[in-house]
């Protein structure tokens, strides 16, 4: 059974996709950046600080950036530099503690529970910072308390290349006077609600009877009173890198109607690419099979820039299939899979996309969640819903 008084520290990379930047490129340095497209349709994925200053912030789009800032340096995301240092920090990491949980690209819980016995824990959690500077060349940020929440909080309040420790006892104590927003699992929507409602603070929000805040932000609302309380149990998951996600499909019958193969596997790519998105992943490459009638068997893959939407991922699958369907045989099975996977989001693969893009994905996703992935899909998918006779292997 888990104990509030834990160890947890949770480190944070400050600015990462700046800082990765920067360590390539001297010249960077002290200078308002803004990595994303550079198009009139792209948007912001990352800005540093000096940009920040202009009123520029993540997912606003390029063109307005440019206007508050026209002296900024607009660098396209390279995904794979940054999965590349991010693979180094969590080596680094895993290397001197037992237990460590990547939660995203730059963002690590490590559990020291017990350590605190034999070296001290804001000791050692210093000396891991340093490690990580030292190896790397970047710099982060850590909060050290009894779980996952608070740590999180403190080491936000402190970017960056900073520390902060909060003894056992005073979680409440330190989250009281915060924003509410500062509390993880307030987004935008129950941000505004609990504004509307006078509640302000953390410590307001702590307060509230959990039956109240039920009723006002959902079935999250226990947890979103006793995150407010400071209470939080939820374990350091070990981290084990997902290497692929892929699927299969086999026709009872095998066919050669073109409109069949094709809506099968928009069917595929649509579903995977749903489950990298509900992961917060993104793929670097796609790897399409397909087996004949005689049982011959091919494979083709490309790498791609890392992304996980459908329209992308399906135009890829199109033409790696056109490039394998040469021989004019019935088809027994379709298969495809997304290697490569790193952490990312809306906001760091769709730099180049626009605002109503993005929007468009959250809206599909959403219904997706509530109704079921079948709900909504694209319209070359519609000849398999009206076939029968196909199993899934």
């Amino acid at each position: 059974m888990l104990t509030y008084d834990r160890h947890i520290a949770h480190l944070d990379m400050d600015q990462f996709f700046i800082s990765v930047e920067r360590l390539r490129n001297s010249r960077l340095n002290n200078k308002p950046i803004l990595i994303g497209g550079s198009n009139d349709r792209g948007i912001v994925a990352a800005c540093s600080e000096e940009a920040q200053k202009f009123g520029i912030h993540v997912a606003m789009p390029m063109r307005i950036a440019q206007r508050l800032c026209k002296h900024a340096t607009i660098v396209r995301a390279d995904f794979e530099e940054y999965s590349k240092q991010s693979k180094l920090i969590t080596e680094i990491i895993k290397e001197a503690v037992p237990l460590v949980e990547k939660s995203s690209i730059d963002e690590f819980y490590v559990d020291l529970t017990g350590m605190d016995k034999f070296f001290g824990c804001v000791k050692f959690t210093k000396e891991l910072k340093n490690k990580i500077y030292q190896h790397s060349g970047l710099v982060s940020s850590y909060g050290l308390a009894s779980n996952k929440v608070v740590s999180k909080v403190a080491a936000n309040q402190v970017t960056p290349n900073g520390q902060l420790e909060i003894p056992f006892g005073n979680e409440k104590l330190f989250l009281a006077p915060l924003s509410v927003v500062k509390l993880p699992g307030v987004g935008k929507e129950t941000a505004f609600k609990l504004i509307d409602m006078g509640v302000e603070t953390i410590s307001s929000l702590s307060d509230i009877p959990p039956e109240m805040l039920c009723d006002v932000v959902g079935k999250s609302g226990n947890e979103l009173w006793r995150r407010a309380n400071g209470i939080d149990e939820s374990p350091v998951v070990p981290f084990q890198e997902q290497k692929s996600i892929a699927t299969e499909f086999t026709f009872q019958q095998d066919t050669i109607d073109m409109n069949i193969l094709l809506a099968q596997l928009a069917a595929m790519t649509q579903t995977l690419a749903f489950q990298l998105r509900q992961q917060n992943k993104v793929t670097g490459c796609v790897v399409l099979k397909l087996r004949y009638s005689d049982g011959d068997t091919h494979t083709v893959q490309r790498s791609i820039a890392y992304c996980n939407t459908d329209h992308v991922l399906l135009n890829v699958a199109k033409e790696l299939f056109r490039k394998l369907f040469t021989r004019r045989l019935l088809v027994r099975l379709l298969g495809i899979r997304f290697t490569n996977l790193i952490p990312g989001t809306y906001q760091i693969d769709l730099f180049q996309d626009s605002q109503e893009t993005i929007k468009l994905y959250q809206a599909i996703d959403s219904i997706k969640k509530q109704f079921g992935e079948t709900l909504l899909g694209r319209s070359i998918a519609l000849p398999i819903r009206r076939q029968s006779g196909y199993k899934k292997t």
